[in-house]
């Protein structure tokens, strides 16, 4: 499998990287659209905004150095929104924050990325697939970059979500489920249990997914690996990244 992953050229991997990065923006998106339409603020709609014109330009870099360009913007103009969304006055976020996060908010993010991150590697090693060979990211011996590609499209869809609902429904509580050490913000076990129960809860439940019958999230994820799978044996069959419906 690694042989196929290796004989892939840069016009293929380009296609897939930008399929990659428009699908986390346009999932960005949508989180910020539903929001939106619950508050209603110019940051949110300026946010919006913003995103459709640098999905646009992503779905047109010709380099990895400017699409990584696109996404980082992208980011950060999701996450300058991603503050009002938050109900809870003791919830503040300011900017994404990660090594270490600053708050419990970015506590949550990136413990939430970390969870479906490695869960994704197991999957990509289950299927046979390279770790280390990617598209958008690029891997060395210490960072599993195909993991990283395929977490892309779900970050918003499953962990910025779950944030916003133990945020926004009280079931974390900003004094009694972190700890500081080291300059950083963690969840400590209160917190931890929460939040790995309210995600469990999360995979499981049963979505819609085009025309075919429900599923549950955890399946999505297992459906993305072998959909990324059959393109490296076939290219020509690309790859179709997650959206949010």
């Amino acid at each position: 499998m690694s042989r196929y992953q290796q004989l892939l050229d840069f016009p293929q991997r380009l296609v897939v990287a930008r399929e990659i990065v428009q699908a986390k923006l346009k999932n960005s998106r949508v989180i910020l659209q539903r929001q939106q339409r619950r508050r209603g603020t110019e940051t949110i709609a300026f946010a919006i905004q913003s995103l459709a014109y640098l999905i646009g330009k992503a779905g047109d870099a010709e380099t990895l150095e400017r699409l990584m360009g696109y996404e980082g913007a992208g980011a950060a103009t999701y996450f300058s929104a991603f503050a009002e969304c938050l109900e809870k006055a003791e919830f503040v976020f300011l900017a994404r924050s990660r090594r270490p996060p600053g708050n419990p908010v970015n506590a949550m993010l990136s413990f939430g990325y970390q969870v479906l991150w490695n869960h994704l590697l197991a999957l990509i090693e289950l299927q046979g697939l390279d770790p280390y060979q990617a598209c958008l990211h690029q891997g060395t011996e210490r960072h599993a970059a195909l993991a990283s590609d395929l977490i892309e499209e779900f970050r918003a869809a499953i962990v910025d979500s779950l944030v916003l609902y133990l945020v926004n429904r009280g079931v974390v509580n900003a004094d009694e489920d972190f700890f500081y050490r080291d300059g950083g913000c963690f969840l400590n076990d209160s917190g931890r249990k929460k939040y790995i129960k309210a995600f469990l809860l999360r995979m499981e439940e049963e979505i819609q997914t085009g025309s075919e019958e429900k599923q549950p999230r955890w399946d999505l994820l297992t459906q993305q690996v072998k959909a990324f799978k059959l393109f490296v044996y076939n290219p020509v069959v690309g790859y179709k990244p997650y959206q949010i419906r």
